[in-house]
């Protein structure tokens, strides 16, 4: 598809030096890191449906191979699900009524599932990164980035279990009536996901497609529309970062009306604790009201890029990723309003989560399509 989609462009003259490799060779490791780009969506998806339908803490251990086991009899699962009850989660969802086996299970499901998931996803990366290193597949610049990846990803299921781990700790939830991970830990391991995603798709496009910054450079105004486009990525990365600090808080649930917060423009309490710096990222009224605005911000900034690209006489292949942008970034906004609105369902949670990195796509493959290729 990928080919269909994009013209055949001689190897010498793509944005990365792939000119020691035949055009077999770029193709397979473009493909490769478009599967481990889907592979990581996959796993933020994943993972923000294991946080909506509050599965995170179900499982007590980590341990990298024997937790991939699941319990096969029913005494395996008593026995989980007595490891379970020992933490306050479980208090707190029996509080009304008592939490069944049935229940147990499919939280605890939702949460294996990711992990297996990341563990695949770790998988599908090393081995082949292994194989295409040994046989000289990757030029320096290449090599520099997969061991970027490689420490990250190997980092990834640590700090995975960093974050729950603050989520099981009873000391730690002491100011919650609803046991929660900590929001910094939450943003942390969503922004290695993204910062992984990001690394896999721009890298498998810069395999695929030239960047046509060359003849792009040559119109009026390219360089206020490289800058406005490299702003757009920025600021749907930093309000993607804020919304996991919205959520490690349930500060989604804080006011749920748009655009007025209840019946004011400005909502009261925005910097209740001290120090101020606290508010941004500990005050659920504060950091809602923070992330409404960056995504207005991100939204005005994406219209202004397509104002003065649509001016420029951008090539084809530019004009679609232009668009596509423009679209999605509305798309994405009218998301999280309806997921305020509506009290954050799951179904709005995950689609405006996934919707965030939709976004974040269509910035990655802009800003590709106006790098300068090296000379």
């Amino acid at each position: 598809m990928i080919s269909l989609l994009f013209s055949k462009i001689p190897v010498r003259k793509f944005g990365i030096d792939v000119s020691g490799i035949n055009d077999k060779q770029r193709k397979r490791v473009g493909y490769w890191l478009f599967l481990c780009a889907g592979m990581c969506y996959g796993a933020v998806a994943v993972g923000g449906l294991t946080r909506l339908t509050e599965s995170g803490l179900s499982m007590v251990n980590w341990d990298l191979f024997r937790s991939m086991r699941p319990p096969l009899s029913q005494k395996e699962w008593e026995e989980e699900f007595e490891r379970y009850k020992m933490y306050p989660e479980y208090e707190y969802k029996s509080s009304s009524e008592e939490m069944t086996m049935a229940q147990f299970k499919f939280i605890w499901h939702m949460e294996y599932g990711h992990r297996m998931w990341g563990r695949m996803t770790g998988v599908i990366f090393l081995l082949p990164c292994i194989y295409f290193w040994a046989r000289g597949y990757f030029p320096p610049t290449m090599k520099r980035r997969m061991l970027i990846a490689t420490a990250l990803m190997l980092g990834q299921g640590g700090i995975g279990w960093w974050m729950v781990k603050s989520g099981l700790d009873p000391s730690k939830n002491s100011e919650a009536s609803v046991p929660r991970v900590s929001q910094y830990r939450l943003a942390t391991h969503l922004t290695i996901a993204f910062l992984l995603y990001s690394l896999f798709l721009y890298n498998g496009i810069s395999h695929f497609v030239r960047p046509q910054g060359e003849q792009i450079a040559k119109l009026p105004n390219f360089g206020l529309l490289r800058g406005l486009s490299h702003s757009s990525k920025g600021l749907v990365f930093i309000t993607a970062f804020m919304g996991a600090i919205v959520a490690g808080l349930d500060a989604g649930l804080v006011y749920n009306s748009w655009p007025k917060y209840a019946d004011k423009w400005i909502p009261e309490n925005l910097h209740s604790r001290k120090p101020t710096w606290k508010n941004y990222f500990e005050n659920d009224v504060t950091t809602q009201f923070v992330h409404r605005n960056l995504a207005y911000l991100t939204l005005l900034t994406i219209t202004a890029t397509w104002i003065v690209g649509c001016r420029m006489g951008l090539p084809r292949r530019a004009k679609i990723a232009l668009h596509s942008t423009m679209a999605m970034g509305y798309l994405q906004v009218t998301l999280g309003v309806y997921t305020l609105l509506y009290y954050v369902p799951v179904w709005l949670g995950s689609l405006h989560q996934c919707g965030s990195m939709a976004l974040l796509s269509f910035t990655l493959w802009l800003t590709n399509e106006l790098r300068r290729v090296p000379k």
